[in-house]
């Protein structure tokens, strides 16, 4: 037996060597991507992102006032008979969830796009995720359209979808989830009394329903004119994205 260290040292690498023949591999570092969002919400940020783009920096005044009268959400429009108009009484129910009114506007809709909009789209996948765009945008509109009716207000923005996207994270994504996330698994999808015994979802639907009333009353919401926000529209996102997240879910049990 050797006393020489590195005598030692050899033979502990001779012993750890591949088998005659074998190769062993060491494997490449994984670079974590820059944007951990899904396709559905990265292409939705795009597109709402482009639009304001070129609505700010390359549309001429006259092209920008043609696009909010085709796109944006109108309750009037409804009063007059549709034969007598264009189609955008068909459209803007859904277009106006791709318009925002100020740079303001839609970064903090963009914000809160990325946070809901991911673990929604993760689950439900990109085709069912624009599916559950274009009917929670019906419904927040149709809500907003119900309460205001006749007028002509115009209203643009993704908040009610966001809305909905938050309505339907309180069926899954809150409470035990992260138990599930731990052994890798979907959590399931919680009835809808399961979701409302849940402490956590409790006090979240209570604090978004407390800053919507807020807004109808007419109190000031972190600096933004109240009057402007569609408070009912949102309310008609989150009620179809709670209610109705079990039409789009594909992992339900």
């Amino acid at each position: 037996m050797s006393d020489d260290p590195a005598a030692s040292d050899e033979t502990r690498h001779d012993s750890d060597a591949p088998p005659h023949g074998e190769m062993r591999i060491s494997p490449k570092p994984v670079n974590p991507p820059i944007f951990n969002l899904p396709t559905g919400v990265l292409v939705s940020l795009a597109l709402v992102c482009g639009i304001y783009a070129l609505q700010a920096l390359v549309f001429s005044a006259d092209i920008n006032d043609w696009i909010t009268f085709e796109f944006a959400f109108m309750p009037l429009r409804y009063v007059y008979p549709l034969g007598e108009q264009s189609f955008a009484w068909l459209w803007s129910p859904v277009t106006y969830s791709l318009l925002h009114g100020s740079f303001e506007h839609l970064a903090f809709n963009s914000l809160w796009l990325a946070a809901f909009g991911t673990p929604v789209c993760r689950r439900i996948g990109e085709r069912r995720f624009l599916v559950f765009w274009i009917v929670t945008a019906v419904a927040a509109a149709a809500l907003h359209a119900a309460v205001n009716w006749g007028e002509p207000s115009v209203m643009v923005g993704a908040s009610g979808v966001i809305s909905a996207l938050m309505g339907a994270a309180c069926r899954f994504a809150f409470g035990g989830r992260l138990r599930f996330a731990a052994a890798g698994r979907e959590p399931p999808l919680l009835t809808i009394p399961a979701a409302l015994s849940d402490r956590t979802v409790q006090i979240f639907i209570l604090v978004w329903f407390l800053g919507n009333v807020a807004v109808a009353v007419g109190l000031p919401l972190m600096g933004t004119d109240s009057a402007a926000i569609a408070w009912d529209a949102h309310i008609g996102g989150f009620l179809m994205g709670f209610f109705g997240f079990r039409l789009f879910d594909r992992k339900h049990i």
